[in-house]
């Protein structure tokens, strides 16, 4: 589907560690569907249950992995540059962050928990900061970034609502095309509002302004990864953040980055998103090494539940983008492809898409010539209107060919 997460943050908060935990190649995987990576995007993967273990079958993957029953999905994520007050206005690397920021579909706000960094990223007392300080900022920032391109163009925009009677979701959706908003959460953003579309040149900037911020609140939501987990303080101001209304995942990618490391030296086994690992040979660790493996299992897997790094991954995804999981075979018996590869594939769709969408999505010409689908597990035929539900085995059947 091709959608992006961006991962910001001020300076120092772990922005870096996170996004090179994340993207950090621990999944053996090939011939994934990204061919050309820029220095700041990297490949991670979203951690979701295969169907395989369910119909005890050996899967055969091709798009993506499958570890103990656990397939791991790539992803793309863009590391954005960091971010300072004023870089709506161009302030620090503020043009090359906003230009990043509007080709992501949501955003991964890493927060330094421990609140051990001012609003500029400068170290400082732990507790000293409030981090409610840098969500309001980073919104503020997205927020009058949208309004300055729509207030270029609104007189332009509401006298040709008025005049030509076109629909504002359409002239919008037209202007901001380029910052991956679509007309939907455009729609969502007006109905939210509940402000004059016949007439939006009555519109204050106030009023403006506040449809701007629905239209962020749908078109780059936001997770707060409250990160540095690990120090004491940080579990007051991760109860504070959670009353902000964003979805917070508690984090410490220092944590999830060490242990990826040692599984490529073979050193332990340990999945992303585990809540634990399992030594393969501690021989080869020094007294620090493992003092440092066993500070991770105490202050923060069995505290905590996992380093958080994945969940944050999954959560963008699953909650903040609706996405599911959906298996496309050619075979609804065997569960495989034209080369009778079981369950080769898998795809992140959004919630609510129908059979013949799917059909689009893997290839036009399927969903030009859709005759029906199977649904494989029960063997049923459906329409064209059948809803894909998540981790549904779908065969499409068409005029030409069979996917």
């Amino acid at each position: 589907m091709g959608y992006l997460i961006g991962v910001v943050g001020k300076p120092n908060v772990g922005k870096s560690t996170f996004f090179s935990s994340a993207t950090l190649k621990t999944v053996p995987i090939a011939n994934y569907p990204f061919t050309t990576i820029h220095a700041n995007r990297g490949i991670g993967y979203v951690r979701t249950k295969c169907v395989c273990k369910e119909l005890n079958l050996t899967d055969n993957p091709v798009n993506s992995a499958c570890i103990d029953g656990n397939r791991f999905v790539p992803v793309e994520i863009i590391d954005c540059a960091g971010l300072v007050p004023g870089a709506w206005q161009g302030r620090g690397l503020g043009n090359q962050f906003l230009d990043e920021v509007r080709r992501a579909d949501a955003l991964i706000h890493i927060i330094d928990s421990a609140g051990a960094t001012d609003i500029e990223g400068k170290p400082c007392k732990p507790s000293s900061h409030n981090p409610l300080e840098d969500v309001k900022f980073l919104e503020e920032e997205i927020d009058m970034w949208i309004f300055t391109i729509v207030k270029k163009d609104w007189e332009k925009i509401a006298k040709n609502v008025e005049v030509s009677k076109r629909k504002l979701a359409d002239l919008l959706e037209d202007r901001l095309s380029g910052l991956a908003i679509r007309k939907n959460q455009i729609i969502e953003a007006l109905q939210a509002v509940q402000l004059n579309k016949e007439k939006p040149s009555l519109w204050s900037e106030d009023e403006l302004l506040k449809f701007i911020r629905e239209l962020r609140r749908f078109s780059k939501p936001i997770l707060l990864a409250a990160n540095k987990i690990d120090i004491s303080e940080a579990k007051t101001n991760i109860t504070r953040l959670k009353e902000t209304g964003n979805p917070v995942v508690a984090c410490c990618a220092e944590a999830e980055l060490a242990l990826r490391r040692a599984v490529e030296k073979k050193v332990l086994f340990y999945l992303p998103g585990d809540s634990s690992f399992k030594m393969n040979d501690a021989t080869s660790l020094t007294v620090p090494q493992q003092d440092a493996l066993n500070q991770i299992q105490e202050k923060v897997l069995e505290k905590w539940g996992s380093t958080g790094v994945q969940d944050a991954i999954n959560a963008a995804f699953f909650e903040m983008l609706g996405m599911i999981s959906v298996y496309p075979v050619v075979d609804a018996e065997k569960y495989s492809d034209h080369e009778g590869r079981v369950l080769p594939e898998v795809y992140l769709v959004p919630k609510g898409i129908t059979a013949k969408d799917l059909a689009y999505l893997i290839h036009t010409e399927l969903g030009e010539n859709f005759i029906y689908a199977v649904e494989a597990r029960s063997k049923m035929r459906v329409g064209e209107d059948y809803v894909i539900k998540d981790r549904d085995i779908i065969s499409i059947v068409s005029g030409k060919k069979r996917s």
